[in-house]
């Protein structure tokens, strides 16, 4: 325990002041902030690592902390009554996890969310949240344009699973998302876009047909 306690110091003296410039940056390109607005938003953040294989969020347990991910990638999924893992969402650099129904409304988690790689990510509290809002007010249209966002997402793909064929949907995952195909394992991005690992492989090898 002393040993992972002091590879989480060093990292955060290592890379903290860096890492929080590019989560300040994003930030920034929403809302306005005076330097004393940046000081106290990173006074509330948590760094964390976390390896590739383990879990960030568990089913069953609520959601304390939602996190930025500076490197890494994530899925999050859910099992259903037989067995099935189903994935619901992707994740990278420069986008927000966590079991967010549960962080809003701290009610146990449906979900999982698993790192696929080693990853490191800047957290925040439910209840540093709240103070943020309190103490920089600006923060709340931010957020409130983050989960927009995340809803707006979340219609689309469930109208995508309506309009959309599988093969066009293979598509528009590979033109909206080019950034995953590579480093999502073929199951993941399968199960998220609703069809089996085989089906998606004979997807695969019809494209590269036509091209030749």
């Amino acid at each position: 325990m002393a040993k992972k306690v002091e590879n989480e110091m060093t990292w955060e003296h290592t890379h903290f002041s860096i890492s929080v410039d590019i989560l300040l940056n994003s930030v920034c390109e929403h809302i306005i902030l005076t330097e004393e607005d940046k000081d106290f938003f990173v006074s509330l953040l948590e760094p964390k690592k976390i390896k590739r294989k383990e879990l960030l969020v568990f089913e069953g347990e609520i959601t304390q902390q939602q996190y930025y991910i500076l490197k890494g990638c994530f899925r999050a999924y859910q099992i259903d009554k037989d067995g099935v893992e189903r994935v619901s969402y992707l994740a990278i650099e420069g986008q927000w996890i966590s079991g967010l129904h549960s962080f809003l409304s701290q009610n146990p988690s449906q979900i999982f969310v698993e790192a696929l790689e080693n990853s490191e990510l800047l957290g925040i509290s439910k209840i540093n949240l709240e103070l943020l809002y309190t103490t920089v007010p600006s923060f709340e249209k931010f957020f409130r344009l983050f989960y927009q966002n995340a809803l707006l997402a979340a219609m689309e793909r469930v109208s995508q699973s309506i309009s959309l064929n599988a093969e066009q949907r293979y598509l528009n995952f590979i033109q909206t998302r080019p950034d995953l195909e590579q480093r999502i394992p073929q199951k993941h991005i399968a199960s998220y876009l609703g069809i089996t690992p085989e089906f998606l492989s004979m997807l695969r090898s019809r494209m590269v047909k036509r091209k030749a």
